[in-house]
């Protein structure tokens, strides 16, 4: 999804995108018996901005990779600069009705439940995740939500997301600390929104006010993949948002700086900042 988002942004920033384990590119041996838990997605993307020295960063997160940002920002917030929120959600009030069945799932994790979410991960259900409240469904170039669908269907994959599904009940329950570090920490904050998202509905982008006193939430006329129909206008955004933040959020010596986003695929991405060397 950064593939047009990443160029509009790399004349200023260095833009690091490592897909998350279980999707894109992103290869666990099966010897590692990896845990997939969002915990494991946080400590993971933790070692990987250690292995790359990176100090001080800004994090965009989307769809699962708001959890796992939000993690990371709570375990080091000295170390997180500002934040993007792209339909990245930290409240229940931002959960909208399609997350039903899994819910029920989450309640009650039964083969049957868990068969009945099986559904969102079909090549039709991905596409549908993509177009879904875009006013233009022909505008969303297919190749995306192809790529997402040939890549779930990998070997072993679809339990991967099924259990990813379930886990993401400890997210909800994490809220809490989620925004405790928001109102503790006040970093300087961006959501922009899909507001026709059946997921993550606007609600959630209004509810950071709550907690972030200079907040700023910004809406567009689309669905859950907000790039992939409004790139010029998030990149936009996001420049003149990180330019106002130079100061206090990058301390940028005037030599450019780095922007990091840590990349999954389908619903899957957190990102982050940092000053160039």
């Amino acid at each position: 999804m950064f593939r047009e988002l990443i160029p509009r942004l790399a004349d200023r920033y260095r833009v690091i995108a490592p897909d998350l384990p279980g999707f894109g590119f992103t290869e666990v041996p099966a010897t590692r018996s990896y845990p997939y838990s969002f915990d494991a997605l946080a400590r993971t993307i933790e070692a990987f901005t250690e292995a790359l020295h990176l100090a001080r960063y800004a994090l965009y997160v989307f769809d699962y990779g708001a959890p796992t940002g939000f993690r990371l920002a709570m375990a080091h917030p000295e170390r997180v600069t500002a934040i993007v929120s792209q339909n990245g959600n930290a409240y229940e009030a931002g959960l909208g009705d399609a997350w039903a069945p899994i819910q029920r799932y989450w309640r009650e994790p039964t083969p049957g439940n868990r068969e009945a979410v099986r559904g969102i991960l079909t090549p039709e259900g991905i596409r549908m995740q993509y177009v879904f409240g875009v006013p233009d469904p022909a505008a969303i170039a297919p190749e995306g939500y192809t790529l997402d669908a040939a890549m779930i269907a990998r070997p072993g994959n679809l339990d991967i997301q099924l259990d990813l599904l379930l886990d993401y009940a400890s997210n909800v329950r994490l809220y809490p600390a989620f925004q405790r570090y928001f109102r503790e920490r006040q970093p300087p904050f961006l959501a922009i929104w899909g507001k026709h998202d059946p997921f993550f509905i606007p609600a959630g982008a209004e509810a950071f006010r709550n907690d972030i006193r200079n907040a700023q939430v910004e809406f567009l006329d689309t669905g859950h993949f907000a790039t992939e129909t409004h790139v010029v206008e998030i990149a936009a955004a996001m420049r003149e948002f990180l330019d106002a933040n130079r100061g206090t959020a990058l301390a940028s010596k005037g030599e450019g700086d780095e922007l990091g986003m840590a990349a999954g695929a389908a619903f899957d991405q957190v990102g982050g900042a940092v000053p160039r060397r």
